[in-house]
Formats: structure tokens, sequence, C-alpha cells
């Protein structure tokens, strides 16, 4: 086994002065995220009266039979918010893996010691999830540590590297004086980062959407169940919900805010800025059981006599319809929808070419006030990727993509 130290190991372990005399026990270690995120700055001993407070650069040297010092200079403990406290923060805390994706309990830490002239100091390494660590907290203070590293050798170890851990803070204060981050967070799938969302208590499931990105934070959101949809909205202040909404896509927001009661919806709607609040509005007026309230209002409308060349040009300034678009639509002076153009058509078409010789033959729309299940059949019937929605006087008004269906579907 490499050289390191368990915290299991090391809360308890007796602490010896210059002239060998004990000074008390190890009671916690600590961290200073903002100084070293890594490095144990702190050993809190406690003594025959009160606590004391033991600096890395005290020590001399750490090993199974404890701790010697350097300096006998100490001071009484005073907890300090910039510490992140090991037993106390850490231990038996859910913590995220970032890296495999999940929530789990912390039951060990596993510390790198490393030897040095002069003097020794703990790395944290890892923290442990696994039987083995278990099987150390079940033996702590009964048996010797060295026999109960030989008896825990055929358990497999599991563990996740220190750098993949997201500490869950619920005070913002708290977690910018420790220095804590979502970013880990952050670079994850939005997927992924809803399964986790959905395992976690309310309170932490709050504590990350306030301080993720409102980007990530709108992805992460329309993965989620719409009941904890629901929950989390409800517990952000209204300015930071309306950050979050403006980000989604206007069907999206408007079925979230749907779920809401009215009082509250309303209270997001007077924080979001004045075009994406209108785009939802419009949304919510029509019944969640039509096309109306299952469209989306973002998408490409050219005039009939546009070409490729300003096609390519309007995607170019939407880049993020890109992504979810399958077709652009062409449209006359009034706005009534006149043709679809299957997005692929444009690539292999010359930039000069009118967007109408590429339009599809047939073009199927349908009305606001049309049903979801007359929409679905539409959907199956014809093997739509998407499904323009026009007004009774037939001006495009929105887009029911794939996406909405399969989403229409879980949820029935």
């Amino acid at each position: 086994m490499a050289d390191v130290l368990f915290l299991t190991e090391l809360i308890g372990l007796r602490v010896y002065g210059l002239k060998g005399r004990v000074i008390g026990r190890v009671r916690d270690a600590a961290l200073v995220p903002v100084v070293d995120p890594f490095r144990v700055d702190r050993f809190l001993i406690g003594g025959a009266f009160t606590w004391l407070s033991v600096r890395h650069d005290q020590v001399r040297s750490i090993t199974l039979d404890g701790i010697r010092l350097a300096d006998e200079q100490l001071t009484p403990y005073h907890d300090d918010e910039y510490m992140f406290r090991l037993e106390r923060d850490l231990l038996d805390q859910q913590i995220i893996d970032a890296q495999g994706r999940k929530v789990v309990r912390v039951t060990d830490v596993t510390f790198d010691v490393a030897r040095g002239e002069p003097r020794d100091t703990l790395r944290i390494l890892e923290v442990d999830v696994g039987i083995r660590s278990i099987f150390r907290r079940l033996a702590q203070g009964v048996l010797p540590p060295r026999f109960v590293r030989r008896l825990q050798g055929p358990i497999p170890p599991s563990s996740i590297r220190w750098e993949f851990c997201n500490i869950l803070e619920a005070d913002p204060q708290r977690r910018l004086r420790l220095n804590i981050t979502n970013e880990l967070l952050e670079k994850m799938h939005p997927a992924d980062l809803a399964d986790i969302v959905e395992e976690l208590a309310p309170g932490d499931r709050e504590a990350i959407f306030k301080t993720i990105d409102s980007e990530v934070a709108a992805d992460a959101l329309s993965e989620v169940e719409p009941e904890i949809q629901a929950s989390i909205l409800e517990s952000l202040e209204a300015e930071k919900a309306a950050d979050i909404i403006e980000e989604m896509a206007p069907d999206e927001a408007a079925d979230i805010l749907g779920e809401l009661e009215e009082e509250r919806s309303e209270e997001i709607l007077e924080e979001m800025e004045s075009e994406p609040k209108a785009e939802v509005e419009e949304l919510l007026e029509f019944g969640e059981d039509t096309a109306g309230g299952l469209m989306n209002t973002e998408f490409v409308a050219l005039d009939e006599a546009a070409t490729v060349a300003e096609a390519i040009a309007a995607f170019r300034g939407n880049e993020e319809l890109l992504e979810s678009s399958s077709a652009l639509f062409l449209v006359d002076g009034a706005g009534r929808l006149r043709a679809s153009v299957p997005l692929a058509r444009l690539f292999l078409a010359a930039a000069t070419a009118p967007l109408a010789d590429l339009a599809a033959e047939t073009p199927i729309s349908t009305t606001v006030n049309e049903t979801q299940e007359r929409v679905t059949e539409l959907f199956d019937k014809y093997n739509l990727l998407c499904l323009p929605v026009v007004d009774h006087a037939g001006r495009l008004e929105g887009v029911i993509t794939v996406d909405d269906i399969v989403s229409l579907l879980r949820q029935s």
C-alpha cells in the first residue's frame, strides 16, 4: 500500500510535543480551500480543557503511531468560516461524483502522506464510499489500525478522486468563502445533471440551481420530471427563476410555468425580459392539450422568393436553432405558410437556387386549436420530424418537433 493515511485512522491519533509528551488527540482536520484545496491546513486537537489548532507547518512527522510537532506554540481553536472540516463537513455527507455522474455518501477519506524535510504534510487524495471504508469505520477504535489494514486487503476499494468531487453546500456565502464551484457540474450533459438533481433532497437541488450558470440550469431543468421542475422554481427567488426560464425554449418555459400556481408564475414573468416574456405569455394562452400549447415559437421563416444563400445567412444568425431544426419555412407577405424546406436539401443546392424549388412536395400543417391526439397521429402517419402550426388565417405561429411528441408520449 502506498504511503497513505485514512481519516478514520487520523481521528483519535495522539499528538506529541517537542519533549514527547501527549498534548491531545486529533478530533478533526481541515482544509482551507482558498489557500490549497488539497492540503490539510489545520489539525484540531482535543486537549484536557479545550481544542487547540495545529497548523500544517507546525507538524514534523505523521505516522500511525502519532503526530509529532516541530512547534508547540499552539492557539485555542476558533471556528473559521474559511475552514472546511473533514469530519464535520464531509464524513457521512452526500457529494456528487462528477466523473461517475452520481450521488454518493462519504464513509472515509484517504490522504497521501507527503514525506519531506523538515516536515510531513497530508494531502487529500480521494473520498471512500464502499464496503472497505465501512469496515474501517466499524473497526475504528476496536482493532489496531495496522491489523485493520491487513483485514481489509481482500475487500475491493471504491473511491472517488478528490478533484472529481462536487461538494453540496446550501449557503451561497459559505460556498464563496470555501471556494466551492460548480464547474464540474456545468460540464456535464444536461440529462446526466438532471438524473443527479432528481436524486437530491429539495434543499440540495435549490443550492445547485441557485449557483450554476442559468443556461446550464435551463438545459438541466428541461430534462427533469415536471413535479420536480415546479418544486425547483418554487424554491428559487423570482429573479433567478426568470433568468433560467429566459434560457429555455418558449414552449418548454410555458409548460413549466403552467404547472406553477398562477401567483408564482406571474412573479417570475414580471422579472423576465420583454421579448421572451411576450413569447411565453402568448403560448400560455393556448390550452395545454392543443397544438398551440405544444408548439415552439422559435423557427426560421423566410419570404417565399428567398434563395439558399439567404437561408444560410439566416441560420448563421440563429445557430442555436440549427441544432433543433430539421426544416425552414416559406411565407408570403402576410406571414401565411406557403412551404417547408428540409434543411438537408440546402447542402445539395447552389447558393442562388430559389428555396421554393427545394420545398417539400406536399406541405403538411395543423392549426393552433388542433388536439394533441390528432397532432400525434399526423407525426405517425407522415413520419414527420416537424410540423408547422398556423392560425385561422393560415399565418405561421409555431412549430412542433418530434422531440415534443416523444416528451408528450413519455408523460402519457
